[in-house]
């Protein structure tokens, strides 16, 4: 067994990524603070192929040296778009037919674990601000409110670490990795 190198992992060019079918899942970011988690948000997003990400309200965007810093130039292949109001964002996507999740922890939420989504609907992941979470009018605008189980004394995870685990689970639900959609 020996690590692959860059040119063993076969990636595509950004121009390959940006005509390549993409999955139903699009990113909401809500009032992110820190432009690290914006880079890791475009990350994440390029790793799964995402259609696009939402940067609502104070969420930073590119170009700037922060963001780069954590994206290592995924900006320039996932597609993005500031929204100077998340809800606004959020009502554009309930007109193009996407299921709106928000990740936050809220009574009566869904553990993340037991939603399945289907694979002929369109998705949004909401993602709060590092302090204050979704904001409660988003959570209002939502389709469905998903919790990540905790088991821990804080009750509490990074927003990058966050999407990494929904986005993963969305991805594997809806059978992406095993070529089903």
């Amino acid at each position: 067994m020996k690590k692959l190198s860059m040119d063993e992992l076969n990636r595509l060019s950004v121009e390959e990524f940006k005509s390549s079918d993409k999955i139903p899942l699009v990113i909401v970011l809500d009032n992110i603070r820190s432009l690290n988690n914006v880079g890791s948000a475009f990350r994440t997003s390029d790793a799964f192929r995402i259609q696009k990400i939402y940067l609502c309200g104070i969420t930073g965007t590119p170009p700037h040296r922060d963001i780069q810093k954590t994206a290592l130039g995924a900006t320039e292949s996932v597609e993005w778009e500031h929204v100077a109001n998340t809800v606004e964002a959020i009502d554009r996507l309930k007109e193009l037919d996407f299921t709106i999740c928000s990740l936050e922890q809220v009574e009566g939420s869904t553990m993340l674990n037991t939603f399945h989504p289907e694979a002929e609907k369109k998705y949004a992941l909401v993602f709060g601000n590092e302090v204050f979470g979704v904001e409660e009018e988003v959570i209002h605008a939502s389709d469905h409110i998903l919790e990540i189980p905790q088991m821990g004394t804080k009750h509490s995870l990074n927003i990058s670490v966050s999407m990494g685990i929904a986005i993963w689970d969305f991805v594997s639900k809806l059978g992406v990795l095993n070529g089903d959609t």
